[in-house]
């Protein structure tokens, strides 16, 4: 058993690698005629079509997409205290009320290998930060560094290893103080509301615990498939890795592999291609998907599913999920694990110390399902005892409902967003 598990472990390593190292080196795909094949027949940027003619359109960026919709979107600029140059995203409002004056603001946070648009992509009516911004809201959209928004460093060049010297640690205690400081600086209110799904909320507890100021600059937390003690998480695959993950770290190490890379333009279109509602192989791509985050085909749209994948992955550093491997495996949620020696040096003991959860004063609602592959009820039932100022436990009442629900799923407004703007509403005042 140990054999294959070492074996799965160092193929998927192996297919990880592979894929990243192809799709940078791949010349972008831009002479390919689609004019055969059947493409979806809804209204997105430019039909998915370029100006010159039949090739598939690229460029079809958050603020582009959240402008065709008819909605008021702003993009923002700011630097983290240790020098990443991060880019946030604003919706003001939508066309009748474009205005952000007045309106209290929210902080979307997107989870792993991710950006903003995962907030945006269902369109109006079933994305939360379009729902948000229709109904008065100032909405802000977060990019971690090394997403495909958040490339730059004040000296760091992006193909320089230390640029990718990073977990979720320094994202929850630099980039997130960040965006929430400069929210507050540039509407000039004093909380905001935050929302996180996975990633999303391990950075908030990371900033909480280390941080606890920041308990003061926020409304409410809700948190979205919580990702803080994982050793329940279901996902085969992940489990897997987390076995292996000191080999993992020593070959990434060894081979100079530091970056999960966002897509680029030739694997953008190939995923489109491949991925499409009509295509004979689109059921692999949704079950590739589902091996990850859990299996719900009722609530997955097959005709959204081709934009979905164009936008992942958005790019991570590869020590984001060294540090999830360790905490998976150890059922533990505390700093990165350097090894003995390096522990002792930066930490003063040999293992790593854990983050500190009574720090986190700020009301927090936790939203978790049954058929979620990564955030297991066990792992946020464990998590909320040890929360001191609880909102409540909401479980969303669809026995499938996976990880990747919280975003995408059909009807995920009566079945999640409803109940978070009820709360948001009433914590806010």
């Amino acid at each position: 058993m140990a054999k294959v598990t070492l074996l799965m472990t160092f193929c998927l390593g192996a297919f990880v690698v592979t894929l990243t190292l192809a799709t940078d080196n791949l010349q972008d795909f831009n002479n390919l005629n689609i004019s055969s094949f059947n493409l979806p027949n809804h209204t997105i940027i430019k039909q998915l079509l370029d100006v010159h003619g039949n090739n598939l359109y690229i460029d079809d960026s958050i603020v582009e997409f959240v402008s065709h919709y008819g909605y008021r979107i702003e993009s923002h600029t700011i630097e983290t205290n240790d020098g990443y140059i991060l880019q946030l995203h604003r919706i003001t409002g939508n066309k009748t009320n474009p205005n952000p004056k007045g309106k209290p603001a929210v902080l979307l946070q997107h989870g792993l290998l991710s950006s903003s648009i995962d907030w945006v992509i269902t369109g109006p009516e079933r994305a939360l930060g379009l729902i948000l911004a229709d109904v008065g809201y100032d909405v802000w959209l977060g990019n971690v560094r090394g997403n495909v928004y958040s490339r730059k460093h004040r000296f760091l060049s992006v193909n320089n290893p230390d640029f990718w010297n990073f977990s979720w640690h320094e994202i929850g205690i630099h980039d997130i103080p960040a965006m929430i400081d400069y929210i507050l600086h540039t509407t000039g209110q004093k909380k905001i509301s935050y929302v996180g799904h996975s990633q999303g909320t391990t950075v908030f507890f990371v900033m909480t615990s280390e941080l606890p100021a920041y308990n003061e600059k926020i409304h409410a937390m809700f948190s979205l498939a919580p990702i803080v003690y994982s050793s329940n998480m279901f996902s085969p695959i992940l489990q897997s890795l987390s076995q292996k993950v000191n080999q993992l770290k020593y070959i990434a190490g060894l081979i100079g592999f530091y970056e999960l890379k966002p897509s680029n333009k030739f694997f953008q279109n190939f995923k489109s291609l491949l991925c499409k509602e009509t295509a004979v192989v689109q059921p692999m791509c949704k079950n590739l998907l589902f091996m990850i985050a859990g299996f719900d085909s009722k609530q997955l749209d097959k005709a959204k599913l081709p934009l979905i994948l164009r936008h992942v992955p958005a790019g991570a550093s590869v020590k984001q999920i060294i540090h999830y491997g360790q905490i998976i495996k150890t059922g533990t949620f505390r700093k990165y694990d350097y090894g003995s020696i390096g522990n002792l040096k930066r930490y003063g003991k040999v293992f790593p110390p854990s983050y500190d959860l009574k720090n986190v004063r700020v009301p927090v609602a936790l939203h978790y399902s049954s058929n979620d592959w990564l955030a297991n009820i066990k792992d946020v039932n464990k998590l909320y005892s040890k929360l001191p100022n609880k909102i409540g436990k909401f479980y969303v009442k669809y026995k499938k409902f996976n990880h990747i629900d919280y975003l995408f799923a059909k009807d995920v407004k009566h079945l999640l967003y409803d109940k978070i703007l009820t709360l948001m509403s009433v914590y806010e005042s």
